[in-house]
């Protein structure tokens, strides 16, 4: 059924038809009105799922672990700060294998402070074990909702998943969203049943110490789950497409790319400002095409390399930086493409929520022609 609701209003909506069993929460802008619309869920009798109030969002992921390896489906959400808080529990909701799908309303890392989007607070955590989705719009961040818990709970990955979406130009954006009915969502995403939980009457440990005769191993399985999710996202997807019409089966898509010869990489929102900057250089005859990361953790570097080996040139928008080096995904498409011979630049745009326009997007592609990257879209010299 298609509603025009806005975007926080529809990712508790998605949540609210995965069934989670447990909530637990701490409200911070711009995450703050999912949360809220799944408390008023339960209160109502909506959702029926305890909702654990908590004092930080420390303790919201760590509530969230005890209650996943109990045997629940659990559910958070968070941004910016409050998951640097979380730091320390989202390496140990993944070393543990829970399954927690927890939604970034991205936003900007203090200092100094700022309310605004960017993807440096997920991208902070993508050494850490967890998947990674990142949506365009309202439909994609709804969608992947349904596709991370099935992925997090296939037993070959066992893994949490976050799902990204770009703080206030989606969440608080209202939008046409497609939602599914309940009896389509249970179809989709069966019943949790996990093969381990805690359980008086048949104790295990979960977390326990690790002397370096077996720390190793344990990481080895935790990457090896990582990689082998990519075949169940790309199965996960192309099922969503046979129920429901739309396809996720790919982790990297791809726009107007057949004869591209600068092709631009991006993730979140910022892909359709692109499409439409895109849209008016072919009308000048550019040829110029985007290629739109949606899976960033595992990284898709195979679909990567073969979306791209056409292209004469690659220009990276990141809507982060790795202080001191470059953004984390040109990092990453550079080591795809290693030895292709293909350049990648590098373009720093949008942090702190900056406005991207498509003057900036014609203005990347043109330094990119010029064979001048790794810089500042945007930056106004004159406070520096």
């Amino acid at each position: 059924m298609l509603e025009i609701t806005e975007g926080s209003h529809a990712v508790a909506e998605a949540v609210r038809l995965c069934r989670p069993q447990v909530v637990s929460a701490y409200p911070i802008t711009p995450q703050t009105h999912i949360v809220e619309a799944l408390a008023d869920m339960v209160a109502d009798g909506k959702l029926d799922a305890d909702y654990m109030t908590v004092e930080s969002e420390f303790s919201a992921l760590s509530a969230c672990l005890g209650a996943s390896a109990a045997g629940s489906r659990v559910y958070s959400a968070t941004t910016s700060q409050g998951l640097a808080l979380m730091f320390e529990v989202c390496f140990n909701v993944a070393g543990m294998r829970l399954p927690i799908v927890m939604t970034i309303a991205n936003r900007a890392l203090g200092a100094p402070l700022s309310i605004w989007n960017d993807q440096q607070d997920s991208i902070a955590l993508r050494d850490s074990g967890w998947l990674q989705f990142y949506a365009e719009d309202n439909q994609e961040a709804t969608d992947l909702h349904y596709i991370a818990y099935r992925v997090a709970e296939n037993p070959a990955v066992l893994l949490p998943a976050m799902v990204c979406f770009d703080g206030f130009i989606l969440s608080h954006t209202y939008e046409p969203v497609d939602m599914i009915s309940q009896e389509d969502a249970d179809k989709y995403l069966p019943k949790f049943a996990p093969k381990e939980r805690l359980d008086a009457a048949d104790p295990i440990s979960f977390g326990m110490y690790a002397t370096p005769d077996y720390y190793l191993e344990f990481r080895y399985n935790t990457d090896k789950a990582l990689k082998d999710a990519k075949s169940v996202i790309q199965e996960a997807g192309a099922e969503f497409k046979q129920m429901f019409g739309r396809d996720y089966s790919a982790m990297v898509e791809g726009y107007r790319m057949d004869d591209a010869e600068t092709v631009i990489v991006a993730m979140g929102s910022i892909c359709g400002t692109i499409k439409d900057a895109i849209d008016d250089l072919r009308a000048e005859g550019m040829k110029v095409g985007l290629l739109k990361i949606r899976v960033f953790r595992p990284f898709p570097s195979d679909e990567v390399a073969q979306a791209l080996k056409g292209a004469k040139r690659v220009a990276v928008l990141d809507k982060n930086i790795s202080l001191g080096a470059k953004g984390a995904v040109a990092l990453e498409v550079k080591d795809a493409l290693y030895g292709s011979g293909i350049p990648v630049y590098d373009y720093i745009i949008g942090l702190g929520g900056r406005d991207v326009r498509k003057k900036d997007i014609r203005e990347v592609i043109l330094l990119a022609g010029k064979g001048q990257g790794d810089t500042f879209i945007g930056l106004r010299k004159e406070v520096i």
